[in-house]
């Protein structure tokens, strides 16, 4: 399904979430990554905040990023790709005010969702050991702040709850739907543990949800269609690129620095066409001809 481009990020979002089959985000962390998404024909990308701290600090997700380093990076995928981005604001970077300002600057970064989530500040990936979360009512302070701090009222917001950790599946079904009410385009409860758990959970919060596959987490990992079969709108696949990438990466390292040879690894890596393809270098050459100044006329040639 196309849309106008001239639609608002979030209202082309929202029309992908309009269809009955789930909508598969492959996480970026990075503009490159986000062509290479583009490229492989998916509808939209996730702006992973756990891969942006992990590639631009070469840190984990820990709550180290700044705000301003997230929007920065978060702009550039924005203006790579033709794609509606979705935007890990974690805690929006603080309380309510901090969150309020945190959604002005990713929407005018140009992302057609946040998502905000319910951890102390600074908060750990949701797969860690010592997460803890912030009162209900602090939450609930915090997302009414990013629903009302949306200039663009199709701008998507997606709430996020990590209390399933530390009080079990009861208390974080109770807080999903507390997210419902308040007004949360998507509910995203985080960690859940069994195959049972992500199947009971679309029957007790009647609402958009999103599933988070993590490889290796405490989540276990099932086909985009049987989540979308379960009631699942949105399946993130949060890291899997960067980890294939970084994995890849290694090994080619680790060859050249056995062999001092880049040779061996030519039929692994992207041709030189296909690199400069990637990165639109035919684009920039179109636009060096247009606005290139009109080649100098001939000098007259002189007379005896």
């Amino acid at each position: 399904m196309t849309t106008p481009l001239s639609e608002a990020p979030g209202a082309r979002l929202r029309r992908l979430l309009d269809r009955t089959d789930p909508l598969v985000l492959p996480g970026c962390a990075d503009a490159l990554t986000a062509r290479l998404a583009q490229g492989a024909g998916f509808e939209a990308v996730y702006a992973t905040g756990a891969g942006i701290a992990n590639t631009l600090l070469g840190q984990p997700d820990v709550g180290l990023t700044t705000m301003t380093e997230v929007v920065a990076q978060v702009e550039r995928m924005c203006e790579a790709v033709e794609l509606p981005v979705v935007a890990d604001i974690d805690t929006g970077f603080g309380n309510a005010i901090n969150a309020r300002r945190a959604v002005r600057a990713f929407e005018r970064a140009g992302v057609a969702a946040v998502q905000v989530e319910d951890q102390v500040f600074p908060k750990r990936c949701g797969h860690f050991d010592g997460t803890a979360v912030i009162g209900l009512d602090e939450m609930l302070g915090k997302l009414r702040a990013v629903l009302d701090a949306r200039i663009d009222a199709s701008l998507v917001v997606i709430a996020r709850t990590d209390v399933l950790a530390a009080d079990g599946f009861d208390a974080a079904v109770d807080r999903a739907l507390a997210f419902a009410t308040a007004g949360a385009d998507l509910v995203f409860v985080e960690g859940l543990v069994d195959r049972e758990q992500l199947a009971v959970l679309p029957q007790r919060v009647p609402t958009p949800l999103v599933a988070n596959m993590v490889e290796g987490g405490r989540t276990p990992l099932l086909p985009a269609a049987e989540l979308g079969a379960m009631g699942y709108r949105i399946v993130l696949f949060a890291n899997t690129a960067l980890r294939v990438a970084a994995a890849a990466v290694r090994d080619a390292l680790g060859e050249l620095r056995r062999t001092g040879d880049s040779t061996g690894l030519l039929d692994k890596m992207l041709s030189w066409d296909e690199r400069q393809s990637l990165v639109g270098l035919a684009e920039i050459e179109a636009l060096e001809r247009r606005y290139a100044p009109p080649a100098s006329a001939p000098a007259p040639s002189g007379g005896g």
